[in-house]
């Protein structure tokens, strides 16, 4: 059985590593970290022509983000093991799922205060993913190691062209629900960003 505690240190905090280590291995899930997507933290796959469970997660969030993201998406494993694709996929069942998993790390003390209050109302109702509670997302935000001339892109004005980390060049447009649609300038591509996404203003 592989440990993989060591490398899952280098992103989650060191107690937890074991715990997560252990749900990999039993459930035989292929684990990837990935590059940063502006869509998604992190995502789950089912098993399919003979590929075992797949849970992928962005390099770059902060170990609690990155701890909390890898949570909701073995929630996601273990609803399908149980369900398989019969219920809903943020159902009674994974919000179930997703509590009781989450359950060892808040007895271990692993997050500061803040971050446990924001859970705990977080986990009263959890929505689709941690991203979309927006106090939540606020709270593990601040943890970031957060560029300086970096700012949120529900900071901006309307119509304002702004740069990625990657130098892809966007103007903002409208919110629709709970994120911004915004134009890429070279391909005139509609993307949609979470309104906390940190972007880069385009210096004159």
């Amino acid at each position: 059985m592989a440990d993989f505690t060591k490398q899952l240190s280098k992103y989650i905090p060191e107690t937890a590593a074991p715990i997560i280590s252990q749900w990999i291995n039993d459930t035989g899930c292929r684990f990837k970290v990935t590059r940063s997507r502006s869509s998604k933290l992190g995502d789950y796959t089912a098993p399919y022509k003979g590929n075992p469970h797949q849970i992928t997660v962005n390099h770059d969030l902060n170990s609690y983000s990155f701890l909390i993201t890898t949570i909701h998406e073995f929630a996601h494993l273990k609803t399908y093991q149980d369900f398989k694709n019969q219920v809903k996929p943020h159902g009674v069942e994974w919000k179930d799922n997703f509590k009781n998993l989450m359950s060892p790390f808040i007895k271990l003390n692993i997050f500061p205060p803040d971050i446990i209050e924001a859970i705990s109302s977080y986990m009263n109702n959890p929505a689709a993913s941690s991203c979309t509670d927006l106090n939540l997302y606020r709270i593990l935000k601040n943890y970031d190691n957060k560029a300086e001339d970096s700012i949120h892109i529900e900071d901006l004005a309307e119509n304002t062209i702004f740069n990625l980390k990657n130098g892809r060049q966007f103007r903002k447009g409208e919110k629709l629900r709970k994120r911004f649609k915004c134009i890429e300038l070279t391909t005139n591509r509609t993307y949609l960003f979470h309104p906390l996404a940190e972007v880069f203003l385009v210096k004159d």
